[in-house]
Protein backbone atom coordinates (compact mmCIF):
# COMPACT_ATOMS: atom_id res chain seq x y z
CA UNK A 1 0.00 0.00 0.00
CA UNK A 2 1.58 3.69 -1.03
CA UNK A 3 2.00 5.56 1.97
CA UNK A 4 -0.01 9.41 1.83
CA UNK A 5 2.21 11.86 1.10
CA UNK A 6 3.49 14.08 3.11
CA UNK A 7 4.93 17.45 3.04
CA UNK A 8 5.90 20.36 5.76
CA UNK A 9 3.20 22.96 7.04
CA UNK A 10 4.49 25.82 5.12
CA UNK A 11 3.62 23.52 2.09
CA UNK A 12 -0.27 23.24 3.40
CA UNK A 13 -0.21 26.82 3.49
CA UNK A 14 1.02 27.95 0.15
CA UNK A 15 -1.26 25.49 -1.06
CA UNK A 16 -4.17 26.85 0.49
CA UNK A 17 -3.03 30.07 -0.57
CA UNK A 18 -2.86 29.37 -4.22
CA UNK A 19 -6.03 27.36 -4.02
CA UNK A 20 -7.80 30.78 -2.85
CA UNK A 21 -6.72 32.00 -5.61
CA UNK A 22 -3.32 34.57 -4.20
CA UNK A 23 -1.23 35.48 -7.32
CA UNK A 24 1.32 37.53 -5.24
CA UNK A 25 3.76 36.88 -2.19
CA UNK A 26 5.87 39.62 -0.85
CA UNK A 27 8.58 38.64 1.33
CA UNK A 28 11.79 39.16 2.83
CA UNK A 29 13.26 36.09 2.50
CA UNK A 30 14.35 34.71 6.40
CA UNK A 31 14.92 31.32 8.01
CA UNK A 32 11.43 30.79 9.45
CA UNK A 33 9.89 31.04 6.54
CA UNK A 34 11.50 28.63 4.48
CA UNK A 35 8.75 25.48 4.31
CA UNK A 36 6.44 28.22 2.53
CA UNK A 37 8.86 29.96 0.35
CA UNK A 38 9.34 25.81 -1.17
CA UNK A 39 5.78 25.00 -0.84
CA UNK A 40 5.28 28.76 -3.28
CA UNK A 41 7.67 27.42 -5.81
CA UNK A 42 6.13 23.82 -5.75
CA UNK A 43 2.92 26.40 -6.57
CA UNK A 44 4.74 28.38 -9.19
CA UNK A 45 3.55 31.53 -7.22
CA UNK A 46 5.46 34.73 -7.58
CA UNK A 47 7.22 35.52 -4.88
CA UNK A 48 9.00 39.29 -4.67
CA UNK A 49 11.60 39.33 -2.31
CA UNK A 50 11.62 43.25 -0.98
CA UNK A 51 14.55 44.86 0.91
CA UNK A 52 12.61 45.35 3.68
CA UNK A 53 9.47 43.80 5.27
CA UNK A 54 7.81 46.99 5.34
CA UNK A 55 8.51 47.06 2.06
CA UNK A 56 6.75 44.08 1.05
CA UNK A 57 3.92 45.23 3.18
CA UNK A 58 3.09 48.51 1.37
CA UNK A 59 3.82 46.21 -2.11
CA UNK A 60 0.85 44.09 -0.99
CA UNK A 61 -1.03 46.41 -0.01
CA UNK A 62 -0.76 48.28 -3.61
CA UNK A 63 -1.26 45.21 -5.52
CA UNK A 64 -4.65 44.10 -3.40
CA UNK A 65 -5.86 48.03 -4.05
CA UNK A 66 -5.46 47.43 -7.72
CA UNK A 67 -6.38 44.09 -8.39
CA UNK A 68 -9.23 44.39 -5.75
CA UNK A 69 -8.26 40.51 -4.44
CA UNK A 70 -6.10 39.59 -1.67
CA UNK A 71 -2.16 39.16 -1.59
CA UNK A 72 -0.13 38.06 0.67
CA UNK A 73 2.90 39.25 2.86
CA UNK A 74 5.34 36.57 4.61
CA UNK A 75 7.62 37.99 7.71
CA UNK A 76 9.71 36.32 10.27
CA UNK A 77 9.05 37.14 13.57
CA UNK A 78 11.37 39.91 14.12
CA UNK A 79 10.33 41.08 10.63
CA UNK A 80 6.49 41.65 11.87
CA UNK A 81 7.77 44.38 13.54
CA UNK A 82 9.12 46.33 10.30
CA UNK A 83 5.84 45.62 8.51
CA UNK A 84 3.70 47.05 11.04
CA UNK A 85 3.22 50.65 9.61
CA UNK A 86 2.18 48.52 6.43
CA UNK A 87 -0.21 47.03 8.67
CA UNK A 88 -1.20 50.40 9.52
CA UNK A 89 -1.55 51.61 6.07
CA UNK A 90 -3.73 48.94 4.97
CA UNK A 91 -6.30 48.94 7.50
CA UNK A 92 -7.00 52.48 6.93
CA UNK A 93 -7.66 51.92 3.06
CA UNK A 94 -9.56 48.75 3.99
CA UNK A 95 -6.59 46.39 1.83
CA UNK A 96 -7.45 42.76 1.98
CA UNK A 97 -4.22 41.82 2.42
CA UNK A 98 -3.14 38.62 4.82
CA UNK A 99 0.04 38.85 6.52
CA UNK A 100 1.78 35.82 7.86
CA UNK A 101 4.41 35.59 10.14
CA UNK A 102 6.56 32.40 10.66
CA UNK A 103 6.71 32.95 14.56
CA UNK A 104 8.58 31.58 17.10
CA UNK A 105 8.45 28.02 18.46
CA UNK A 106 4.94 26.99 19.86
CA UNK A 107 6.63 24.38 22.03
CA UNK A 108 8.35 26.72 24.14
CA UNK A 109 6.29 29.31 23.97
CA UNK A 110 6.27 31.83 26.58
CA UNK A 111 9.43 30.25 27.40
CA UNK A 112 11.84 33.36 25.79
CA UNK A 113 12.08 31.29 22.59
CA UNK A 114 14.07 32.43 19.49
CA UNK A 115 12.82 35.59 18.38
CA UNK A 116 9.86 35.28 20.23
CA UNK A 117 7.01 38.02 20.53
CA UNK A 118 3.32 38.28 20.47
CA UNK A 119 2.61 38.78 17.15
CA UNK A 120 -1.12 37.95 17.30
CA UNK A 121 -1.89 40.34 19.93
CA UNK A 122 0.47 43.49 18.33
CA UNK A 123 -1.67 42.65 15.22
CA UNK A 124 -5.68 42.44 16.33
CA UNK A 125 -5.97 46.26 16.94
CA UNK A 126 -5.21 46.91 13.27
CA UNK A 127 -6.65 43.87 11.76
CA UNK A 128 -9.74 42.41 11.27
CA UNK A 129 -8.81 38.85 11.89
CA UNK A 130 -5.62 37.66 13.81
CA UNK A 131 -5.03 34.55 15.14
CA UNK A 132 -1.72 32.19 15.85
CA UNK A 133 -2.16 28.56 14.00
CA UNK A 134 -1.78 25.77 16.46
CA UNK A 135 -2.29 22.64 14.71
CA UNK A 136 -0.96 22.21 11.10
CA UNK A 137 -3.99 19.59 10.91
CA UNK A 138 -6.31 22.92 10.72
CA UNK A 139 -3.82 24.78 8.54
CA UNK A 140 -6.34 25.16 5.35
CA UNK A 141 -9.62 25.89 7.51
CA UNK A 142 -7.53 29.24 9.23
CA UNK A 143 -6.62 30.57 5.30
CA UNK A 144 -10.07 30.37 5.07
CA UNK A 145 -11.25 31.41 7.64
CA UNK A 146 -8.46 35.14 7.44
CA UNK A 147 -9.73 34.98 3.56
CA UNK A 148 -13.39 35.41 4.06
CA UNK A 149 -12.79 37.97 6.94
CA UNK A 150 -10.61 39.82 4.93
CA UNK A 151 -12.67 40.14 2.05
CA UNK A 152 -15.86 39.92 2.83
CA UNK A 153 -18.34 43.04 5.09
CA UNK A 154 -15.97 45.75 5.97
CA UNK A 155 -12.54 44.35 3.78
CA UNK A 156 -9.74 44.65 5.35
CA UNK A 157 -5.98 42.93 6.63
CA UNK A 158 -5.50 40.02 8.72
CA UNK A 159 -3.05 38.42 9.93
CA UNK A 160 -1.98 34.74 10.40
CA UNK A 161 0.61 33.41 12.80
CA UNK A 162 2.24 30.12 12.09
CA UNK A 163 4.64 28.79 14.79
CA UNK A 164 8.40 27.48 13.07
CA UNK A 165 7.74 24.23 14.75
CA UNK A 166 4.76 23.73 12.65
CA UNK A 167 6.14 25.08 9.58
CA UNK A 168 8.62 22.39 9.35
CA UNK A 169 6.62 19.67 10.61
CA UNK A 170 5.63 17.40 8.58
CA UNK A 171 1.96 16.43 7.54
CA UNK A 172 -0.12 14.61 5.00
CA UNK A 173 -0.90 16.47 2.24
CA UNK A 174 -4.67 15.94 2.20
CA UNK A 175 -4.88 16.32 6.24
CA UNK A 176 -8.21 18.33 7.23
CA UNK A 177 -10.13 17.71 3.97
CA UNK A 178 -12.57 15.35 5.19
CA UNK A 179 -13.62 18.13 6.90
CA UNK A 180 -16.55 20.75 4.81
CA UNK A 181 -15.93 22.78 2.91
CA UNK A 182 -14.26 20.20 0.77
CA UNK A 183 -14.29 22.84 -1.84
CA UNK A 184 -11.43 25.84 -0.36
CA UNK A 185 -11.52 27.77 -3.75
CA UNK A 186 -12.55 31.25 -3.34
CA UNK A 187 -16.12 31.87 -3.59
CA UNK A 188 -18.19 35.32 -4.23
CA UNK A 189 -17.56 37.64 -2.09
CA UNK A 190 -21.25 37.96 -0.14
CA UNK A 191 -22.96 41.14 -0.65
CA UNK A 192 -25.62 42.98 1.11
CA UNK A 193 -29.14 43.82 -0.48
CA UNK A 194 -31.34 46.24 0.74
CA UNK A 195 -34.42 46.32 2.73
CA UNK A 196 -37.47 47.16 0.76
CA UNK A 197 -38.72 49.23 3.59
CA UNK A 198 -35.67 51.77 4.49
CA UNK A 199 -34.56 52.04 0.62
CA UNK A 200 -37.66 52.79 -0.29
CA UNK A 201 -38.21 55.49 2.42
CA UNK A 202 -34.78 56.89 1.31
CA UNK A 203 -35.30 56.64 -2.55
CA UNK A 204 -38.14 58.92 -1.99
CA UNK A 205 -35.92 61.53 -0.26
CA UNK A 206 -33.61 61.65 -2.59
CA UNK A 207 -36.23 61.23 -5.68
CA UNK A 208 -37.80 64.80 -3.71
CA UNK A 209 -34.24 66.33 -3.28
CA UNK A 210 -33.58 69.75 -4.95
CA UNK A 211 -29.44 69.96 -4.44
CA UNK A 212 -28.74 66.50 -3.82
CA UNK A 213 -24.86 65.17 -3.48
CA UNK A 214 -23.27 62.04 -3.93
CA UNK A 215 -20.11 60.99 -1.81
CA UNK A 216 -18.01 58.72 -2.91
CA UNK A 217 -16.22 56.66 -0.52
CA UNK A 218 -13.67 53.43 0.02
CA UNK A 219 -17.04 50.65 -0.36
CA UNK A 220 -17.69 51.90 -3.94
CA UNK A 221 -14.16 50.84 -4.93
CA UNK A 222 -14.10 47.45 -3.06
CA UNK A 223 -17.69 46.65 -4.36
CA UNK A 224 -16.51 47.73 -8.10
CA UNK A 225 -19.28 49.96 -8.28
CA UNK A 226 -17.38 53.05 -9.58
CA UNK A 227 -19.53 52.57 -13.29
CA UNK A 228 -22.81 52.83 -11.64
CA UNK A 229 -21.98 55.79 -9.90
CA UNK A 230 -20.53 57.56 -12.59
CA UNK A 231 -23.83 56.40 -14.32
CA UNK A 232 -25.79 57.74 -11.25
CA UNK A 233 -24.51 60.72 -11.72
CA UNK A 234 -24.28 61.66 -15.38
CA UNK A 235 -27.91 60.09 -15.90
CA UNK A 236 -29.55 62.00 -12.70
CA UNK A 237 -27.78 65.49 -12.53
CA UNK A 238 -26.14 64.76 -8.92
CA UNK A 239 -22.79 66.21 -8.52
CA UNK A 240 -20.06 63.44 -7.37
CA UNK A 241 -17.62 64.08 -4.65
CA UNK A 242 -14.89 61.50 -3.43
CA UNK A 243 -13.81 61.17 -0.02
CA UNK A 244 -10.27 62.48 0.27
CA UNK A 245 -6.96 60.17 0.88
CA UNK A 246 -8.46 57.15 -1.47
CA UNK A 247 -7.79 56.08 -4.96
CA UNK A 248 -9.88 57.59 -7.46
CA UNK A 249 -13.39 56.14 -8.18
CA UNK A 250 -13.88 57.98 -11.32
CA UNK A 251 -11.55 59.96 -13.56
CA UNK A 252 -10.92 63.53 -13.08
CA UNK A 253 -12.16 64.05 -16.29
CA UNK A 254 -15.58 62.58 -16.39
CA UNK A 255 -18.40 65.25 -15.77
CA UNK A 256 -20.32 64.65 -12.98
CA UNK A 257 -17.53 64.06 -10.96
CA UNK A 258 -16.69 67.75 -9.25
CA UNK A 259 -13.42 66.80 -6.73
CA UNK A 260 -12.65 66.14 -3.27
CA UNK A 261 -15.10 66.71 -0.61
CA UNK A 262 -12.47 68.79 1.06
CA UNK A 263 -13.31 72.22 1.62
CA UNK A 264 -9.72 73.35 1.59
CA UNK A 265 -8.26 71.33 -1.37
CA UNK A 266 -11.19 71.90 -3.23
CA UNK A 267 -13.35 74.83 -2.40
CA UNK A 268 -15.94 74.54 -4.39
CA UNK A 269 -17.32 71.30 -2.01
CA UNK A 270 -17.53 73.87 0.19
CA UNK A 271 -20.69 75.62 -1.33
CA UNK A 272 -22.10 72.45 -3.16
CA UNK A 273 -22.07 70.75 0.57
CA UNK A 274 -23.34 73.45 2.60
CA UNK A 275 -26.03 74.48 -0.04
CA UNK A 276 -27.07 70.95 -0.49
CA UNK A 277 -30.39 69.29 0.99
CA UNK A 278 -29.89 65.88 0.82
CA UNK A 279 -25.74 64.33 1.31
CA UNK A 280 -25.74 60.70 0.73
CA UNK A 281 -22.67 59.21 1.11
CA UNK A 282 -21.80 56.23 -0.34
CA UNK A 283 -19.60 53.02 1.32
CA UNK A 284 -17.49 55.79 3.55
CA UNK A 285 -17.26 56.82 7.19
CA UNK A 286 -17.99 60.29 9.05
CA UNK A 287 -15.11 60.46 10.39
CA UNK A 288 -12.29 63.35 11.14
CA UNK A 289 -12.58 64.31 7.33
CA UNK A 290 -16.16 64.50 7.67
CA UNK A 291 -16.78 66.00 10.69
CA UNK A 292 -17.84 63.18 11.87
CA UNK A 293 -21.11 64.85 10.41
CA UNK A 294 -21.52 67.77 12.51
CA UNK A 295 -21.79 71.04 11.04
CA UNK A 296 -20.39 73.50 9.70
CA UNK A 297 -19.29 70.81 7.27
CA UNK A 298 -22.67 69.25 6.84
CA UNK A 299 -25.09 72.02 7.69
CA UNK A 300 -28.12 70.83 10.44
CA UNK A 301 -31.04 71.52 7.66
CA UNK A 302 -29.02 69.12 5.11
CA UNK A 303 -30.65 65.46 5.51
CA UNK A 304 -27.37 63.09 5.62
CA UNK A 305 -27.88 59.37 4.67
CA UNK A 306 -24.89 56.71 4.70
CA UNK A 307 -24.97 53.49 2.45
CA UNK A 308 -23.02 51.26 3.39
CA UNK A 309 -22.46 47.60 2.55
CA UNK A 310 -21.68 45.98 6.25
CA UNK A 311 -23.00 46.75 9.63
CA UNK A 312 -19.31 46.57 10.70
CA UNK A 313 -19.49 50.32 9.09
CA UNK A 314 -22.69 52.01 11.02
CA UNK A 315 -20.99 52.39 14.27
CA UNK A 316 -18.42 55.03 12.48
CA UNK A 317 -21.54 56.29 11.15
CA UNK A 318 -24.54 56.76 14.04
CA UNK A 319 -24.14 60.51 13.28
CA UNK A 320 -26.23 59.91 10.23
CA UNK A 321 -30.04 60.95 10.20
CA UNK A 322 -30.07 57.80 8.15
CA UNK A 323 -28.34 54.61 7.40
CA UNK A 324 -29.20 51.34 4.67
CA UNK A 325 -27.33 48.44 4.77
CA UNK A 326 -27.15 47.92 0.97
CA UNK A 327 -24.16 46.89 -1.34
CA UNK A 328 -23.27 50.16 -2.92
CA UNK A 329 -23.62 48.99 -6.81
CA UNK A 330 -27.30 47.27 -5.23
CA UNK A 331 -28.27 50.64 -3.60
CA UNK A 332 -26.84 52.89 -7.09
CA UNK A 333 -28.84 50.41 -9.26
CA UNK A 334 -31.98 51.59 -7.32
CA UNK A 335 -31.19 55.32 -7.33
CA UNK A 336 -30.71 55.28 -11.18
CA UNK A 337 -33.79 52.67 -11.72
CA UNK A 338 -35.65 56.22 -10.62
CA UNK A 339 -35.39 57.88 -13.78
CA UNK A 340 -36.33 54.48 -15.42
CA UNK A 341 -39.49 54.25 -13.40
CA UNK A 342 -40.32 57.56 -14.17
CA UNK A 343 -39.79 59.07 -10.61
CA UNK A 344 -36.81 61.08 -11.39
CA UNK A 345 -37.86 64.95 -11.78
CA UNK A 346 -34.70 66.88 -11.03
CA UNK A 347 -33.34 68.92 -13.72
CA UNK A 348 -30.00 69.89 -14.89
CA UNK A 349 -29.66 73.33 -12.93
CA UNK A 350 -28.07 72.05 -9.67
CA UNK A 351 -25.66 69.71 -11.47
CA UNK A 352 -24.46 73.14 -14.31
CA UNK A 353 -24.18 74.83 -11.34
CA UNK A 354 -21.78 72.58 -10.09
CA UNK A 355 -20.14 72.77 -13.42
CA UNK A 356 -19.61 76.13 -13.23
CA UNK A 357 -18.34 76.66 -9.94
CA UNK A 358 -15.47 74.39 -10.91
CA UNK A 359 -14.33 75.54 -13.82
CA UNK A 360 -14.42 79.43 -12.31
CA UNK A 361 -12.17 77.13 -9.58
CA UNK A 362 -10.18 75.89 -12.48
CA UNK A 363 -9.74 78.97 -14.43
CA UNK A 364 -9.26 81.34 -11.43
CA UNK A 365 -6.32 78.05 -9.90
CA UNK A 366 -4.41 78.22 -13.52
CA UNK A 367 -4.68 81.84 -13.74
CA UNK A 368 -2.82 82.67 -10.78
CA UNK A 369 0.09 79.81 -11.15
CA UNK A 370 0.34 81.29 -14.37
CA UNK A 371 0.92 84.84 -13.07
CA UNK A 372 3.32 83.31 -10.29
CA UNK A 373 5.08 81.44 -12.96
CA UNK A 374 6.21 83.84 -14.68
CA UNK A 375 7.34 85.77 -11.86
CA UNK A 376 9.66 82.79 -10.78
CA UNK A 377 10.60 82.55 -14.78
CA UNK A 378 11.74 86.32 -14.48
CA UNK A 379 12.80 86.47 -11.16
CA UNK A 380 15.28 83.22 -11.58
CA UNK A 381 13.30 81.31 -8.70
CA UNK A 382 12.43 77.71 -8.79
CA UNK A 383 9.68 76.06 -9.90
CA UNK A 384 6.03 75.91 -7.92
CA UNK A 385 5.13 72.17 -7.00
CA UNK A 386 1.86 72.60 -8.14
CA UNK A 387 3.08 73.80 -11.60
CA UNK A 388 5.22 70.27 -11.32
CA UNK A 389 2.14 67.98 -11.18
CA UNK A 390 0.97 69.89 -13.81
CA UNK A 391 3.75 69.74 -16.11
CA UNK A 392 4.16 65.43 -15.15
CA UNK A 393 0.89 64.66 -16.24
CA UNK A 394 1.57 66.49 -19.30
CA UNK A 395 3.84 63.83 -20.44
CA UNK A 396 1.51 61.18 -19.35
CA UNK A 397 -0.53 59.00 -21.84
CA UNK A 398 -3.91 58.33 -21.26
CA UNK A 399 -3.21 54.77 -19.58
CA UNK A 400 -0.60 55.76 -17.31
CA UNK A 401 -0.20 55.47 -13.70
CA UNK A 402 0.56 58.43 -11.86
CA UNK A 403 1.54 57.95 -7.99
CA UNK A 404 2.11 60.66 -5.23
CA UNK A 405 3.85 60.68 -1.87
CA UNK A 406 4.23 63.27 0.74
CA UNK A 407 3.15 66.04 2.34
CA UNK A 408 2.64 69.18 0.43
CA UNK A 409 3.53 67.22 -2.42
CA UNK A 410 0.62 64.86 -2.09
CA UNK A 411 -1.67 68.02 -1.81
CA UNK A 412 -0.49 70.26 -4.95
CA UNK A 413 -0.95 66.63 -6.40
CA UNK A 414 -4.47 66.10 -5.56
CA UNK A 415 -5.29 69.91 -6.58
CA UNK A 416 -3.25 68.99 -9.81
CA UNK A 417 -4.92 66.27 -11.15
CA UNK A 418 -8.28 67.87 -10.65
CA UNK A 419 -7.60 71.07 -12.62
CA UNK A 420 -5.94 68.79 -15.60
CA UNK A 421 -8.91 66.59 -15.31
CA UNK A 422 -11.25 69.60 -16.11
CA UNK A 423 -9.49 70.16 -19.47
CA UNK A 424 -9.77 66.43 -20.37
CA UNK A 425 -6.72 64.61 -18.94
CA UNK A 426 -6.92 61.26 -18.08
CA UNK A 427 -5.02 59.04 -16.52
CA UNK A 428 -4.75 54.85 -16.07
CA UNK A 429 -5.16 55.22 -12.28
CA UNK A 430 -3.71 57.09 -9.25
CA UNK A 431 -2.46 55.59 -5.71
CA UNK A 432 -1.55 57.38 -2.63
CA UNK A 433 -0.89 57.60 0.79
CA UNK A 434 -4.20 56.56 2.19
CA UNK A 435 -6.22 57.32 5.88
CA UNK A 436 -3.11 57.63 7.95
CA UNK A 437 -1.00 59.98 4.94
CA UNK A 438 2.07 57.42 5.83
CA UNK A 439 4.66 58.52 4.04
CA UNK A 440 7.44 56.63 2.15
CA UNK A 441 4.42 54.33 0.20
CA UNK A 442 5.39 56.02 -3.08
CA UNK A 443 7.79 53.89 -4.41
CA UNK A 444 6.38 50.39 -3.07
CA UNK A 445 2.79 51.04 -4.90
CA UNK A 446 4.65 52.53 -7.84
CA UNK A 447 6.34 49.04 -8.42
CA UNK A 448 3.01 47.61 -7.75
CA UNK A 449 1.21 49.29 -10.34
CA UNK A 450 3.91 48.81 -12.71
CA UNK A 451 3.61 45.32 -11.69
CA UNK A 452 0.11 45.03 -12.84
CA UNK A 453 0.48 47.03 -15.88
CA UNK A 454 3.88 46.49 -17.33
CA UNK A 455 3.02 47.96 -20.63
CA UNK A 456 2.24 51.01 -18.89
CA UNK A 457 4.27 54.05 -17.68
CA UNK A 458 4.46 54.65 -13.94
CA UNK A 459 5.29 57.92 -12.44
CA UNK A 460 5.92 58.62 -8.73
CA UNK A 461 5.98 62.36 -7.69
CA UNK A 462 7.31 62.14 -4.49
CA UNK A 463 8.23 64.55 -1.60
CA UNK A 464 12.11 64.55 -0.98
CA UNK A 465 11.08 63.50 3.20
CA UNK A 466 8.90 60.64 1.52
CA UNK A 467 11.34 59.14 -0.52
CA UNK A 468 13.39 59.08 2.56
CA UNK A 469 11.19 57.22 3.98
CA UNK A 470 10.70 54.28 1.55
CA UNK A 471 12.83 55.21 -1.12
CA UNK A 472 15.12 51.82 -0.17
CA UNK A 473 12.19 49.93 -1.43
CA UNK A 474 13.41 51.59 -5.35
CA UNK A 475 16.06 48.57 -5.17
CA UNK A 476 12.74 45.97 -5.88
CA UNK A 477 12.53 47.77 -9.10
CA UNK A 478 15.65 46.84 -10.28
CA UNK A 479 15.22 43.22 -8.61
CA UNK A 480 12.27 42.57 -10.36
CA UNK A 481 12.92 44.29 -13.75
CA UNK A 482 10.40 46.85 -13.23
CA UNK A 483 10.94 50.17 -14.58
CA UNK A 484 8.90 53.05 -12.98
CA UNK A 485 10.12 57.04 -13.37
CA UNK A 486 10.44 59.17 -10.02
CA UNK A 487 10.43 62.90 -10.21
CA UNK A 488 11.44 64.23 -6.83
CA UNK A 489 9.97 67.17 -5.68
CA UNK A 490 12.80 68.37 -3.89
CA UNK A 491 12.19 71.52 -1.29
CA UNK A 492 14.97 70.74 0.96
CA UNK A 493 13.07 69.23 4.06
CA UNK A 494 9.83 68.77 5.57
CA UNK A 495 8.41 71.25 4.16
CA UNK A 496 5.00 70.65 5.26
CA UNK A 497 6.19 70.89 8.96
CA UNK A 498 8.10 73.46 8.42
CA UNK A 499 5.83 75.67 7.29
CA UNK A 500 3.37 74.60 10.61
CA UNK A 501 6.10 75.44 12.52
CA UNK A 502 6.45 78.75 11.56
CA UNK A 503 2.81 79.27 12.02
CA UNK A 504 3.07 77.55 15.46
CA UNK A 505 6.37 78.96 16.90
CA UNK A 506 6.72 82.40 18.78
CA UNK A 507 9.98 83.04 16.68
CA UNK A 508 8.36 81.67 13.25
CA UNK A 509 11.36 79.79 13.02
CA UNK A 510 11.34 76.36 11.85
CA UNK A 511 13.59 73.73 13.32
CA UNK A 512 14.93 70.19 12.79
CA UNK A 513 13.28 69.97 9.40
CA UNK A 514 16.18 70.55 6.97
CA UNK A 515 17.95 68.32 4.82
CA UNK A 516 21.11 68.89 2.82
CA UNK A 517 21.19 68.97 -0.77
CA UNK A 518 20.61 65.09 -1.47
CA UNK A 519 21.59 64.13 -5.29
CA UNK A 520 19.25 61.78 -5.36
CA UNK A 521 19.15 61.70 -9.21
CA UNK A 522 22.90 60.17 -8.82
CA UNK A 523 22.18 57.22 -6.65
CA UNK A 524 19.79 55.81 -9.55
CA UNK A 525 22.45 56.25 -11.53
CA UNK A 526 24.58 54.30 -9.14
CA UNK A 527 22.08 51.42 -8.85
CA UNK A 528 22.01 50.99 -12.67
CA UNK A 529 19.42 53.46 -13.15
CA UNK A 530 18.83 56.58 -15.06
CA UNK A 531 19.05 59.71 -13.01
CA UNK A 532 18.92 63.95 -14.38
CA UNK A 533 18.96 67.08 -12.18
CA UNK A 534 16.27 69.59 -13.22
CA UNK A 535 16.40 73.16 -11.64
CA UNK A 536 14.39 75.37 -14.43
CA UNK A 537 10.68 74.37 -15.81
CA UNK A 538 11.92 74.10 -18.89
CA UNK A 539 14.00 71.07 -18.67
CA UNK A 540 11.45 68.97 -16.33
CA UNK A 541 9.34 68.03 -19.70
CA UNK A 542 12.31 66.53 -21.59
CA UNK A 543 14.06 64.78 -18.53
CA UNK A 544 10.94 63.24 -17.71
CA UNK A 545 10.68 62.51 -21.63
CA UNK A 546 13.73 60.96 -21.57
CA UNK A 547 13.20 58.91 -18.16
CA UNK A 548 10.53 57.38 -19.39
CA UNK A 549 11.93 56.17 -22.51
CA UNK A 550 15.19 55.17 -21.21
CA UNK A 551 14.07 51.69 -20.04
CA UNK A 552 15.48 51.75 -16.90
CA UNK A 553 14.03 52.80 -13.23
CA UNK A 554 14.99 56.51 -13.35
CA UNK A 555 14.95 59.29 -11.27
CA UNK A 556 14.31 63.11 -12.29
CA UNK A 557 14.89 65.51 -9.40
CA UNK A 558 13.54 68.56 -9.67
CA UNK A 559 14.67 71.56 -7.32
CA UNK A 560 11.29 73.51 -6.69
CA UNK A 561 10.50 75.83 -3.57
CA UNK A 562 8.48 75.18 -0.99
CA UNK A 563 4.77 76.16 -1.26
CA UNK A 564 2.52 76.20 1.25
CA UNK A 565 -0.67 74.10 0.41
CA UNK A 566 -4.16 75.20 1.02
CA UNK A 567 -5.32 72.42 3.43
CA UNK A 568 -2.25 73.54 5.59
CA UNK A 569 -2.44 77.34 5.45
CA UNK A 570 -6.35 77.01 6.51
CA UNK A 571 -5.61 74.51 9.57
CA UNK A 572 -2.14 75.88 11.13
CA UNK A 573 -3.00 79.58 11.78
CA UNK A 574 0.18 80.63 13.95
CA UNK A 575 0.66 79.41 17.53
CA UNK A 576 -3.36 78.24 17.42
CA UNK A 577 -2.76 74.78 15.65
CA UNK A 578 0.04 72.58 16.15
CA UNK A 579 -1.17 70.17 13.38
CA UNK A 580 -3.38 69.92 10.41
CA UNK A 581 -6.01 68.23 11.67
Amino acid sequence: MTEPRKIRGGALLAQALHEKGVDHVFTLAGGFCNPALEGFMECQMPVVNCPHEQIAGHLADGHARITRKPAVCLIGPEGFANAVPAIMEALGERSPVIFVTGSSTLKRQGAGGFKEIDDVAIAAPLTKYSVQITDGARIGEFVDRAWTAATSGYPGPVHLSLPVDIMFSSFEETVGREERPYNRAASPVPRAWPAPEPLAQILDIIASAKKPVLIGGHGVWWSGAEAKLERAGLDLGIPIFNVPYHQKLLGEECEAYMGLADFHQYHPSKEAIQASDVVVMIGGRLDNQMNFGNAPFFPKSTKLICVNGSHEEFENNRAADLFLLSDPGAFLDALWGLKERGLWKLDRAWFDENRTRRGAWVDKTLSDLATETKADTEAGRLMHPLQLSLDVQAEMGDKDWLIFDGGNTHFWSEIAVNLAGWHGKKLGGIMHPGNYSLLGVGVSFAIAAKNTHPDQNVVLISGDGAFLSGGLSIEAAFQEGLPITVVIDNNGGLDCISQQQERLFESGKHFATDFRDIPFHSMFEGLGGHGELVTKRAELGPALRRAMQSGKTACVNVKCRGVISPIVAATSDKRDKASIE
